[in-house]
């Protein structure tokens, strides 16, 4: 796949996602049962952690969880080109997204990139839109479809080589190819006391920017071309 990859085909992206409410306690009743037997399952014995204290975990799950920016990257001619999709409303924010795709990501030709995005992203993109009663854009929908027309690329996928025991971050990766790292100021598990304590979502769109270029870079050297220069790259 990557031997005749044409990166003006490959847009590059990013998720930053929160629990839907900013306490345990402002959780609707019937979500909070939910909730409590899903954290039942996530606890370890004797941890001395409870659903409360374990709610600042819920937004990785998309059944408890929200999308509050997606950031897209794609490089066109010799510049890098960053568009973020971000509020606090997220059906607003992925119908937008939506656009993007159905525009300009439609043909079998296009992929989309992204960091662990098979297990995390991309399907966490599409549940969630499926909530918000938006229909799924053609490129991530999976329904139907069979692997080799799948048009995902993912750089944790593609280090394995064929081997599924392990995680590697992309900080990790972004360190041992000398890869300026995304996680300069706040990583993921600062996402959520960020939005919710600080209320400072321009500063999680700039760490998801960073994540998405980071990406890109990653691609850039699983393939050996040179990386995209700080003078390439252009925020819209």
């Amino acid at each position: 796949m990557l031997k005749n990859l044409n990166l003006d085909n490959v847009l590059f992206l990013d998720i930053e996602t929160v629990p839907q409410f900013a306490r345990f306690e402002d959780v609707p009743e019937t979500l909070q049962k939910l909730w409590e037997d899903k954290a039942s399952r996530i606890v370890q014995n004797n941890s001395g952690e409870t659903p409360a204290s374990l709610y600042h975990r819920a937004g990785i799950y998309a059944e408890f969880g929200k999308i509050i920016c997606i950031s897209a990257g794609y490089i066109t001619g010799a510049q890098f080109r960053l568009k973020s999709y971000y509020g606090d409303n997220e059906k607003e924010l992925l119908a937008d997204f939506s656009v993007l795709l159905n525009r300009h990501y439609n043909t079998s030709q296009h992929f989309l990139c992204a960091h662990n995005g098979k297990e995390f992203d991309f399907p966490y993109i599409a549940r969630r839109m499926l909530v918000n009663r938006l229909t799924i854009p053609d490129i991530l929908n999976l329904a139907g479809k069979k692997p080799w027309e799948v048009q995902h690329l993912d750089t944790m996928d593609l280090w394995r080589f064929g081997d599924y025991k392990n995680y590697t971050s992309l900080n990790l990766l972004t360190t041992i190819f000398g890869i300026p790292s995304p996680k300069d100021d706040i990583d993921g598990s600062m996402v959520n006391e960020v939005y919710w304590k600080e209320n400072d979502l321009e500063r999680i769109v700039t760490y998801c920017q960073k994540d998405t270029l980071a990406v890109a870079q990653l691609l850039l050297s699983y393939l050996g071309q040179p990386l995209i220069k700080e003078s390439q790259i252009m925020v819209v």
